[in-house]
């Protein structure tokens, strides 16, 4: 039966009819897998983004709890400071000379930790007088003495210190500060750290206090975040601290509350105890009602024994999170159309017996968009699904091409970047690049580097008398006799007309003379472009890393003068750079 017979009967017969059948739910079959992928795929990259989310948070956590006790260990460094144990008691006071000390201790203490706004000595009688106080004011530091020193024996940041043992360490709430006089902290959230001074004859005699700037603290801690995550920190009772809009903070201050339950209901269970952690997908606010992943966490906060702790969460879009599902779909929507139009053309003659070729071909298909690894396709089949497989097949073999092609062209590309079109030579940019690995190799190793300046002597009457195309290859000949006259570790470069350039490393004067001189010697013989026997002489001046300068441009140079000092004796010679060279200054 000819081709046309065959397909009209298929056309018109039941065969064709049952094909139609299956056909129909192959493309269903096809599409329902491709969407169980979708959100199977979905979903999977939604719970790995959720567990680093979570991961993300609980190392935040523990950078603040480290943070913080590194503040406790700088609070105590402070307090065993000797001039501090001066205080006397009962008067409270301190000699002059030993808060000159203090005062510079605490200063400090201040210039290397930006997050520190203000440090106190307060003693325990006087009503809790100040004794030594720097603050943070616009940026500098400001000593506050005399009648400006204030008492603040009735703040529990003092009174409660004053009944810890030596070494133990008090820590505040989180508040917005409403202290007159705490300058660059007045009116910012604050957390302030506090521990008694031990004075020699018993008892605690005064107090040291650090203030806390918890937006520098927590700027410092999320550095290295993500540049879409968003912080969040709330009290135990879940009232703002911390949040990217600054007016959902404090509420509490300002006599509402804006609570971390009510926008995340999620994080309720950490609030009433129940849980340590909480994971939860919700809209970011009313205003913006985008859908965010949320991880909040449970963190220790002061002595175990208080119990107390903040809540500490992070935020991510979850447009972000799911922006590479994108491309997933548009696979998965190829690959559906790729096995629905062959299945349309198989379903007539297939049966369920040719089910597993077609398995085959979807492992194919998947491994090689994954891997462009290349297996085992059923290519002998005389019927629709060995064209298919060929065809699968040699569209593999297409991408692979066009991805070698891609891969050369990049090479291409990147060769062309950095090398001279004409000679092949290394090119300005990649020069420069050698020329300051050259100087930091130089200062790791204390050994000097040189550089080779070249100008042809005759190269002009060359370009004139026989033409820009010979000169050209007079300059690739050159190009490839300097070459074979240095090492391959040293580079050649062509920075522009008939100027070349040689960076030499790890060498000595004596040894840069000889390679000058082997380089004027090599060029003695005349090169041959056709058939022209053409005599090219070569001026050289030299420059020596870090004896004649310390970065590039100034080495360049004055190798440049010393080429120049070469072209006036008369070429076909070298001249290393000397003071003498340099241009005289006018005006």
């Amino acid at each position: 039966m000819t081709e046309p017979e065959n397909s009209k009967s298929i056309k018109f017969g039941i065969a064709f009819k049952l094909g139609l059948i299956l056909a129909a739910f192959g493309v269903l079959a096809s599409g329902v897998s491709g969407y169980y992928s979708y959100t199977a795929g979905r979903a999977l990259v939604i719970k790995l983004a959720e567990q680093g989310l979570l991961t993300s948070t609980h190392v935040l956590g523990r950078r603040l709890s480290i943070a913080l006790g590194e503040v406790a260990n700088d609070v105590r460094f402070l307090a065993r400071i000797p001039a501090i144990k001066r205080i006397s008691l009962p008067s409270g006071n301190l000699p002059v000379e030993s808060q000159n000390v203090l005062a510079d201790s605490f200063a400090a203490m201040l210039s290397v930790h930006p997050e520190y706004f203000q440090i106190r000595l307060i003693s325990a009688d006087q009503n809790g007088i100040e004794l030594v106080r720097l603050d943070r004011d616009r940026g500098k530091l400001a000593r506050v003495t005399g009648m400006d020193l204030q008492d603040k024996g009735h703040y529990p940041y003092v009174f409660q210190s004053l009944r810890l043992a030596a070494g133990k360490i008090y820590l505040s709430e989180i508040a917005i500060n409403h202290e007159q006089g705490a300058h660059s902290g007045l009116e910012k959230p604050t957390l302030r750290v506090a521990t008694p001074v031990k004075s020699p004859t018993g008892g605690n005699s005064a107090v040291v206090v650090v203030n806390v700037d918890l937006n520098s603290l927590f700027s410092l801690l999320k550095a290295d975040l993500p540049y879409d995550f968003r912080l969040f920190l709330s009290n135990e009772a879940g009232d703002f601290l911390i949040h990217p809009d600054a007016s959902q903070t404090f509420g509490f201050d300002r006599g509402r509350r804006i609570l971390v339950q009510d926008a995340f209901e999620g994080a309720s269970s950490i609030v009433e105890g129940k849980a340590q952690s909480a994971v939860m997908t919700v809209s970011a606010s009313e205003r913006q009602p985008d859908k965010v992943l949320a991880a909040f966490i449970k963190l220790p906060y002061g002595d175990t024994a208080s119990n107390r702790f903040v809540i500490l969460g992070l935020t991510q879009p979850l447009e972000n999170v799911l922006r590479d599902t994108r491309l997933l779909g548009l696979n998965i929507i190829q690959m559906v159309l790729l096995f629905s139009i062959p299945a349309i053309i198989l379903a007539v003659i297939v049966s369920r017996a040719m089910t597993g070729p077609l398995n085959m071909m979807v492992r194919a298909a998947k491994r090689f968009s994954e891997d462009h690894v290349t297996i085992d396709l059923p290519l002998e089949r005389k019927d629709e699904l060995g064209l298919l497989a060929r065809g699968l097949r040699e569209m593999q073999t297409q991408i692979q091409a066009h991805l070698s092609e891609l891969y050369e062209s990049q090479r291409d590309i990147d060769h062309l970047a950095h090398h001279d079109a004409l000679t092949g030579l290394a090119n300005r940019l990649m020069f420069n690049a050698r020329l300051e690995h050259a100087i930091a190799n130089s200062q790791r190793t204390d050994k000097n580097a040189a550089l080779i300046f070249i100008d042809l002597d005759s190269f002009k009457e060359i370009n004139d008398s026989h033409g820009h195309a010979v000169g050209d290859k007079v300059l690739k000949a050159v190009a490839t006799r300097l070459k074979g006259m240095v090492r391959e570790v040293d580079t050649v470069a062509r920075m522009g007309g008939d100027e070349l350039i040689v960076l030499i490393e790890a060498i000595d004067d004596p040894h840069v003379r000889f390679v000058a001189q082997k380089l004027i010697e090599g060029f003695r013989p005349p090169i041959h472009v056709d058939g022209k026997d053409l005599q090219i002489g070569i001026s050289i001046g030299i420059s020596i890393y870090p004896r004649d300068g310390n970065s590039p441009s100034e080495l360049l140079n004055k190798a440049d003068l010393a080429m120049y000092r070469s072209k006036k004796a008369g070429g076909n010679t070298f001249h290393f750079y000397a003071a003498e060279m340099a241009p005289a200054k006018t005006g």
